[in-house]
């Protein structure tokens, strides 16, 4: 929110100032724009996105995408993200090695015509809390590398036509912020809580109308070729081979969010001029009411929405919500009751299954190696969790500790889960500070930011 509200003070500044020097001015559309690349769009091209004219459409956008500094920019966020290799086998790490040669092959074929997106590696991933898994789609390196290109060039254009409650995978906005909204919404009187959720959305986004929509906006033809190519990709699957892909578009494709968000666009807008209260982040989205007659119509309202859209809402996981009443809900790993909110179970499940991975008894690290390994996991759920009743961060230190203590044991060859008296009177929770675990519990708390 510190970029967001420096952009505004400079909004404010000097556009329509008087005296204001065409430079100047440039300088602040920059500015404003201070997330977008500076190298892949001009100063004629903010310009123009600052304008914002109703219907505008964008063309010739295909020369920024395949220029080799453009694909530079895109690999480096590839690179800081790293990730698994696709069904070539090949790292960032691997890729970067060659990348002289790498980027201007990648630019040529591009620019021939000649370029091909491989199948996503498909990995099934547990759901924590459940015996569930998701699906995720692996793209190869290359591909990364240019989906990133691709949505260096397009976002600013979606940027600009997002609702303000919208969330998800945006600049400068994130899951602290929704949930600060959700929070303000909360306190100000509306207490009923439409909790939907969008079975399986991300792999049932239809293809023909994601296209239609992103067509508003983009006529520049090979864009959207290349768009098209990334979504009919097709994945691999161990034992299945290569499979189709008819609708959707993989969670794991750097370019994903941003078709997500641009197909739930319209759902957005709908709501606002509705005079409705929404908070969503990519799929996962709250609509807060004052009372249930409001809520139910909301309903109604989503359903047909919903079903027109080609998608479906989860027949049991979404529903009506009495927060006033005492009822609680889930919303971006929070659960929030009686004025309240902490960690949901998933999360502490899915927090709980990390640091068993980490301190398993057979381990042959040091303890200052596991140690440094878990003060990484528990650093950022702190820095997420941080504003959650106290006692159930204290109450996560206590399982860190007992598996510590019983790993200890284990090393000490004594049988035990390191629950007893002996074990806390031999390495008290004190030993463990001293020897640097990051301990949730005893950290001052800060409140989390509330969204205007």
């Amino acid at each position: 929110m510190g970029n967001e509200q420096a952009a505004e003070n400079v909004k404010t500044s000097l556009v329509g100032v008087a005296g204001a020097t065409p430079s100047q001015q440039a300088g602040e559309i920059r500015n404003r724009w201070w997330w977008i690349k500076h190298d892949v769009w001009t100063d004629p091209m903010l310009a123009r996105l600052e304008k914002n004219e109703p219907g505008t459409k964008w063309f010739r956008l295909w020369d920024k995408v395949m220029d080799v500094r453009t694909l530079e920019t895109g690999f480096l966020s590839v690179q800081r993200n790293d990730g698994a290799p696709g069904v070539d086998g090949q790292t960032a790490e691997q890729f970067g090695a060659g990348l002289k040669e790498n980027l201007p092959k990648l630019s040529q074929e591009l620019r021939d015509g000649t370029y091909r997106a491989a199948p996503c590696r498909r990995e099934w991933i547990p759901k924590a809390g459940t015996n569930e898994k998701r699906p995720l789609g692996i793209p190869v390196v290359r591909d990364r590398t240019v989906q990133a290109a691709l949505k260096a060039v397009i976002e600013p254009i979606w940027e600009r036509e997002f609702a303000e409650h919208s969330y998800g995978f945006r600049p400068g906005r994130g899951c602290q912020q929704a949930v600060g909204r959700v929070e303000g919404l909360l306190k100000g009187g509306y207490t009923v809580v439409v909790d939907a959720d969008l079975k399986g959305y991300f792999d049932s986004i239809p293809h023909k109308r994601l296209m239609a929509k992103l067509r508003e906006r983009i006529v520049d033809g090979k864009v959207l070729g290349l768009i098209q190519q990334f979504l009919e990709a097709g994945v691999m699957e161990e034992m299945k081979g290569w499979q189709p892909t008819e609708s959707g578009t993989p969670q794991g494709g750097v370019i994903s969010p941003l078709l997500a968000n641009v197909y739930l666009n319209d759902l957005d807008h709908d709501v606002a001029r509705r005079g409705w209260e929404m908070v969503r982040y990519a799929d996962d989205f709250v609509i807060l009411c004052r009372d249930e007659a409001e809520a139910l119509k909301v309903m109604d309202h989503l359903r047909v929405w919903v079903e027109a859209a080609g998608l479906t809402l989860h027949p049991t996981k979404t529903r009506v919500v009495n927060y006033g009443k005492g009822e609680g809900f889930d919303f971006l790993g929070w659960h929030f009751e009686r004025g309240h909110k902490w960690p949901r179970d998933k999360s502490v499940d899915k927090l709980r299954t990390t640091i068993r991975e980490k301190t398993p008894r057979t381990s042959g690290q040091s303890l200052p190696v596991i140690i440094a390994s878990l003060n990484r996991t528990l650093r950022g759920w702190y820095g997420y969790f941080q504003s959650s009743v106290k006692n159930v961060l204290a109450r996560q230190d206590q399982f860190v500790r007992r598996r510590l203590r019983a790993l200890l044991r284990k090393r000490a060859k004594r049988p035990g889960s390191g629950r007893t008296w002996k074990d806390h009177q031999e390495w008290t929770n004190e030993w463990f500070t001293a020897q640097g675990l990051f301990s949730l519990g005893t950290r001052p708390l800060r409140t989390s930011p509330v969204s205007p």
